[in-house]
C-alpha cells in the first residue's frame, strides 16, 4: 500500500488544534483525548487515555444505586421480601460494613436530600419514606455527581 501524503497535492493536513476545539464544543467539561505519537516504523499510535480514579465515597453511591437499579427500591423496611431496599439498605450493600465510604456517602446523600427537599430530614430513613421513587433517584444521581466532582 503506498500512502504518499506528504507529496500529494490533493492531501490537506489537519490542523492539530482543530480536534481538540470540536471535542471542546461537543462537551465543554470533558477533556480531549491526547494527541497521537509518532512511532518508529511509521506507525500512529494514540496514547492511552487518562484514567480518572474513582473515589471511596463515589464507588459506595454508584455501587448503591446499581444496587437499587438491580435489586428495587424499597419504602418503610431496609429489605422488602422481594429483595428490594431503601437507601439505608442500599448503602450498606455497597459498601459492606460501615466504614468510612458508609459513613461519608450517607452523609453527603442526606446533605444532597436537604437541598433538594429541605432541611428539615433528620435521617436517610425518615427522607427515603416520604418521597418517591423519581425524587429518591433525582437525589441519589446529584449525589454521586458532587462525589465525582470532589473526587472523594
Amino acid at each position: 500500500m503506498n500512502t504518499r501524503t506528504h507529496t500529494d497535492p490533493h492531501f490537506t493536513p489537519l490542523d492539530p488544534g482543530l480536534y481538540a476545539k470540536a471535542f471542546q464544543l461537543l462537551d465543554p467539561a470533558a477533556q480531549p483525548p491526547a494527541p497521537a505519537v509518532a512511532a518508529p516504523s511509521g506507525f500512529t499510535l494514540t496514547a492511552p487515555p487518562v484514567v480518572r480514579p474513582v473515589g471511596p465515597v463515589e464507588k459506595t453511591l454508584t455501587d448503591a444505586l446499581a444496587h437499587l437499579d438491580a435489586h428495587g427500591w424499597a419504602r418503610g423496611t431496609l429489605i422488602s421480601p422481594e429483595g428490594a431496599r431503601c437507601s439505608i439498605g442500599a448503602l450498606r450493600a455497597a459498601a459492606g460494613a460501615r466504614n468510612g465510604a458508609y459513613c461519608a456517602a450517607g452523609n453527603l446523600l442526606l446533605d444532597e436530600a436537604r437541598r433538594q427537599h429541605g432541611k428539615q430530614w433528620e435521617s436517610i430513613p425518615s427522607w427515603n419514606d416520604r418521597h418517591t421513587g423519581a425524587q429518591v433517584r433525582s437525589v441519589w444521581e446529584a449525589a454521586v455527581r458532587r462525589a465525582r466532582h470532589l473526587n472523594i
